[in-house]
């Protein structure tokens, strides 16, 4: 169970499922990966789209995490809902917002997730009481920290019991210091360290959600330690994958190159 890999520490990895096909969330789920994080912040999937990735990744056994859009109460009722295995939430500032949404994926008296599991308990198939009983024992509670207002009040944020862990979005982070777009800047690297070495000292989870997946960037962020590390979409793969295929045609078949 993911929630146990998390308790126990344990170094995870994954890949972020942004475009629409079902195919494409089966894939990810058979490749190996701890999780597959469907991401509807920034892409264009549907609920209905992602209703479909979470049963086609989970129907591979894999569990599936869903960053949900920022602070968008409706949406995260359908996600949780669905029976993922864990959820996001991006752009937290400060520690009331966090309580705020962290409460809201968790059933009462604990929280205040409102009642109407579907897909979370097949239909009706698995037991409801079961599922409310244990919904929140068993759901891992993610927060990105992707500003810097974050890290200022990370102290207060840190007092939460129900957060499994703190994903760090490094472009965002750079943005939020006015440099948008250089998330590996000396600035953004004192300000990440110095804040998962406070989250690592009071015994929290760390994530870092890296946008490249080359050897050099995967380095980089490895560097910093952190438990969870994601990177590579699927259109990153498709593409990729798809211009060295085409070069490779090209070497081999017009040139002739053996």
């Amino acid at each position: 169970m993911l929630k146990e890999k998390i308790k126990n520490k344990e170094k995870l990895i994954g890949m972020y499922v942004q475009l629409t096909d079902i195919s494409i969330g089966k894939i990810a789920g058979l490749a190996g990966y701890d999780f597959v994080w469907v991401d509807t912040e920034h892409t264009m999937l549907s609920f209905q789209d992602v209703l479909s990735h979470i049963i086609a990744i989970k129907g591979t056994g894999t569990p599936v995490i869903v960053r949900v859009p920022q602070d968008d109460l409706t949406f995260t009722k359908k996600i949780l809902d669905a029976g993922v295995d864990g959820i996001i939430f991006p752009m937290i500032h400060d520690a009331e917002e966090a309580n705020r949404l962290i409460a809201t994926a968790l059933y009462p008296p604990q929280g205040e997730r409102g009642f109407g599991p579907m897909n979370a308990i097949d239909f009706g198939f698995k037991d409801v009481v079961h599922y409310t009983a244990t919904a929140n024992d068993t759901l891992c509670r993610f927060i990105q920290i992707e500003h810097k207002d974050a890290i200022d009040n990370l102290d207060e944020i840190m007092k939460n019991p129900y957060i499994d862990g703190y994903i760090f979005g490094p472009n965002d982070l750079s943005g939020s210091i006015g440099i948008l777009g250089h998330p590996f800047d000396d600035a953004v690297t004192e300000l990440m360290q110095d804040a998962i070495q406070k989250l690592h000292n009071n015994g929290k989870y760390v994530g870092i959600a890296s946008g490249g997946y080359s050897k050099e960037v995967l380095k980089h962020w490895s560097q910093f330690h952190p438990d969870m590390l994601s990177a590579g979409a699927d259109f990153d793969f498709i593409r990729d994958g798809a211009r060295a295929n085409r070069i490779q045609l090209e070497e081999i078949h017009k040139k002739g190159i053996v």
